[in-house]
């Protein structure tokens, strides 16, 4: 049964909470927030919603509209894993205080209303996402750009440029080489406790985690696989995701980067999106008669994604460093196509099960729409 105001002031009783961080999603993907004493929340207040400047946002109000309301959701309510002073964290919608109306640049708005409309197409009750979110930990990060200058320098114990570094205590080697990191178990693989760590954080938040392994490139690139979720609350996680991620990350004096390609002749970090429509319980994408295994639905589906894709990735892809990844031998699509397997394809359809109920427990799911250059930029 979903948490109501009531249920949310009984949390704070029994879990000892003194925080209550309120947190919203702007335009470009992060999430912004602010704080209040637990003892000020009343139910009214989630009823009403907390006031903010809305100007201040990048993309949402002019100076002169800038009032807004955070409608907090019961519902997201989670103790937030990183804070040592005790924090219930709540996930709101964006509201315009005149007309009480839903605000347009709100993007779980946006995702709430796509929600909506699946449902009233008839075509399917539920769509099922699945993001494949990979980052990289660095020890390292400098950069500048001045009228007389410009660098960026990063670094990572594992790095194959560390081969000939001096190291307090001795430089014991087992660096990873370019293209060499995906699944090699410790002591090269440095950052496994670290990751298990983050996993453990993200299960106390709600979040269902599948695997989590290093991935392809040196310089402590990573990967953790969510299990698949509906549209809003897989977009939820997805921010818990990459909060946890950081912060764990901090803690172990690391910095976290989710942006797509941050090393040169190496792997980047791409964002694979397994996608499928369902209906009364049952999947839409599977016909055993065609293609990839693939029905008419899926292949209409796929379709519509290749025909948008320029549009498409105005969203999923807005900066340069996106498209740093197309370039060949790096496993970035490089074909607006799609295909069963191959990894240069935009979309690819995998091949791990030839059976529906096994789409239903696996993110291995029957229709993976793997977009690789979807990054946002945060």
């Amino acid at each position: 049964m979903a948490m109501d105001a009531k249920g949310v002031l009984d949390l704070i009783k029994e879990k000892g909470i003194q925080i209550v961080d309120t947190r919203f999603t702007d335009l470009f993907g992060g999430w912004q927030h602010y704080s209040l004493p637990a003892s000020r929340l009343t139910e009214d207040m989630m009823v009403e919603g907390l006031g903010f400047d809305g100007s201040s946002i990048k993309g949402f109000q002019v100076i002169n509209e800038s009032d807004m309301l955070m409608i907090p959701d019961p519902a997201s309510a989670f103790v937030d894993p990183a804070c040592s002073v005790p924090t219930l964290v709540l996930i709101c919608d964006i509201i315009d205080p005149l007309e009480r109306k839903p605000y347009s640049r709100d993007p779980r708005t946006v995702a709430k209303k796509a929600e909506t409309y699946l449902k009233t197409t008839g075509i399917a009750d539920t769509a099922y996402f699945g993001p494949e979110a990979e980052f990289f930990l660095f020890s390292d990060v400098r950069f500048s750009q001045g009228a007389n200058h410009g660098y960026y320098y990063i670094d990572s114990p594992e790095a194959a440029w560390n081969t000939g570094a001096t190291v307090e205590g001795g430089n014991k080697g087992y660096r990873i080489r370019h293209k060499e990191g995906y699944f090699p178990v410790p002591p090269t693989d440095t950052l496994q406790d670290i990751r298990s760590e983050m996993i453990l954080k993200m299960a106390d938040i709600g979040i269902d985690i599948e695997l989590h392994h290093h991935e392809v490139a040196t310089a402590g690139q990573c990967e953790i696989d969510m299990r698949f979720d509906s549209l809003v609350a897989m977009a939820d996680k997805l921010q818990k995701y990459k909060y946890v991620v950081r912060t764990v990350a901090r803690a172990h004096g690391y910095s976290a980067t989710f942006m797509p390609k941050p090393i040169f002749g190496d792997n980047g970090s791409g964002m694979h999106c397994h996608q499928s429509l369902w209906k009364d319980g049952e999947p839409l994408f599977f016909d055993e008669t065609q293609y990839a295994l693939l029905s008419k639905t899926a292949q209409y589906y796929i379709g519509g994604i290749l025909k948008h894709a320029p549009a498409l990735l105005a969203i999923c892809a807005p900066t340069t460093n996106s498209y740093r990844r197309l370039v060949p031998g790096f496993e970035a699509p490089i074909n607006l196509v799609y295909s069963m397997r191959n990894r240069s394809a935009a979309i690819r359809i995998p091949t791990y099960s030839s059976s529906p109920s096994h789409a239903a427990s696996s993110s291995a799911r029957l229709m993976r729409c793997a977009i690789h250059t979807s990054r946002l930029p945060r």
